[in-house]
C-alpha cells in the first residue's frame, strides 16, 4: 500500500514509525529541516528503552507521492487548507484522504478538495514529543477511532497489521467532538503551565480546571445534538491525561518553539459553537485568549 503522510511534525513521524514496516511510506511537508533530516538519517524514534532509526522517504514535492492509496493528513489545523491543496495530486483516483488532526473543520476541507467519497476522518489519543527535526520521543500509547467510510477497508487492514488499536464508528461527529473536548481540556493547560499531561492530573487546581473545561465543552456538544463517545467528558479527559502522563502536548511544544498553535480550532471552535447556540463557555474562552496572548508575545 502506498501511503503519503501529509506533515513532518511529531504525529507524522509517529505514524511513519508505525506504518513504515507495512507500507511504502513518504512524508510530504514544507519543513525543509525535517525533510532533509529524514532523507539523510531516517526517522529517529526514542521508545523509552533506546533509539531506533526507521528508513522512510521525505519530500517537499507532491509529484513524488503520486497515486497514493492513502493520504494521511497530520499537519496543524491552521495549515490544512493550503497543505491539502498542494497535496492534491498525491492521491490516487481510488485513494482515500484521512484526517487524524486536532480540532474540527479539517474533514470539511478534505471533502471540499477531494469530494466526500474520498474523504474520511478519525481521531487518536497517541502522542509523541518532537525532540529535533525527524526525531521523536514516544508518548502514551492511545487508541485510534475512525468514522465509517465505504472505502476504509485497505486502510483499516493496514492499521491493524501495524498493531494500532482501531475501532470504527458510524458517527463521525461523535468521534471528532470526543477528541476535541479532550484536547480542549488538556492542551491549553499544558501549554500555559508548561508541564506534561500527567502533571495536570496531579495538581488539584489544574485538575479542577481540566475537568471544568471538559464539562463545559460537553454542554456545547449536547446542545448541538452530538452524542459523545464516552459517558462523562471530565472523567475521560482525566483518564487521557493520566494515560499520556509523560507526553508534552502538541500545543505545549508549539508554545515552547514560538510557533502558532491550534487553539482557534480547539477551544476557539467550542466558544464559536456556543455563541451560535446562544450559550456561554467562559472557561474555554479564557483558555482560548490566554493561549492567543502567548502567541502574541514579542520574540525574545
Amino acid at each position: 500500500m502506498k501511503v503519503t503522510l501529509l506533515g513532518t511534525g511529531a504525529m507524522a513521524c509517529l505514524m511513519g514509525y508505525r506504518l513504515a514496516p507495512w507500507a511504502e511510506v513518504t512524508l510530504l511537508g514544507t519543513w525543509q529541516d525535517a525533510v532533509e533530516a529524514i532523507s539523510t538519517h531516517g526517522l529517529v524514534v526514542d521508545d523509552g528503552c533506546g533509539e531506533q532509526t526507521i528508513r522512510v522517504r521525505a519530500t517537499t514535492e507532491a509529484r513524488d507521492c503520486a497515486a497514493s492509496d492513502l493520504l494521511l493528513v497530520l499537519v496543524k489545523a491552521w495549515q490544512t487548507a493550503d497543505a491539502v491543496r498542494r497535496a492534491g495530486e498525491a492521491l490516487a483516483e481510488e485513494g482515500l484522504a484521512l484526517t487524524l488532526q486536532n480540532g474540527i473543520g479539517n474533514y470539511e476541507m478534505l471533502s471540499a478538495v477531494f469530494g466526500a467519497e474520498r474523504a474520511a476522518a478519525g481521531a487518536t489519543t497517541s502522542g509523541a514529543t518532537l525532540v529535533a527535526p525527524g526525531h521523536i520521543r514516544l508518548g502514551g500509547e492511545g487508541a485510534l477511532q475512525l468514522g465509517d467510510h465505504p472505502h476504509l477497508g485497505k486502510t483499516l487492514a493496514l492499521f491493524e497489521r501495524a498493531g494500532l488499536r482501531v475501532t470504527v464508528g458510524a458517527d463521525r461527529d461523535s468521534i471528532l467532538w470526543g477528541k476535541l473536548l479532550i484536547n480542549a481540556a488538556i492542551n491549553p493547560l499544558a501549554a500555559l503551565l508548561r508541564v506534561p499531561n500527567g502533571e495536570l492530573a496531579r495538581r488539584p487546581s489544574a485538575r479542577a480546571l481540566l475537568q471544568g473545561l471538559a464539562r463545559e465543552g460537553a454542554q456545547v456538544a449536547n446542545r448541538s445534538a452530538i452524542t459523545l463517545p464516552y459517558a462523562d467528558a471530565a472523567t475521560r479527559a482525566l483518564e487521557v491525561a493520566e494515560a499520556t502522563a509523560h507526553n508534552r502536548s502538541s500545543m505545549l511544544q508549539d508554545v515552547e518553539r514560538g510557533r502558532r498553535t491550534e487553539i482557534d480550532a480547539i477551544n476557539g471552535a467550542i466558544v464559536n459553537q456556543a455563541q451560535r447556540l446562544g450559550l456561554d463557555a467562559p472557561l474555554n474562552r479564557a483558555a482560548w485568549h490566554l493561549v492567543q496572548a502567548l502567541e502574541e508575545r514579542p520574540a525574545a
